[in-house]
């Protein structure tokens, strides 16, 4: 899947407590998980979405880049 231009990827680090769900799902292993917070190397992420729906507690999104 392609990146999605103008977009970013997300984590809620509210929500987040590192169960690592999200990093089992990724396929490029472009999330991590440092001090049990979900980590996203942003240059690698393919924004393919696998990762979102195995989150039991909806930390992670995609979102329109924020513009200044």
């Amino acid at each position: 899947m392609a990146r999605r231009e103008g977009h970013i990827f997300l984590v809620d680090d509210d929500r987040c407590f590192g169960c690592a769900a999200c990093i089992a799902m990724c396929p490029v292993d472009a999330l991590t998980l440092i001090d049990r917070l979900a980590i996203v190397d942003e240059k690698k992420c393919t924004h393919c979405d696998y990762c979102i729906p195995a989150c039991p507690v909806f930390a992670l999104s995609i979102e329109p880049t924020p513009t200044k």
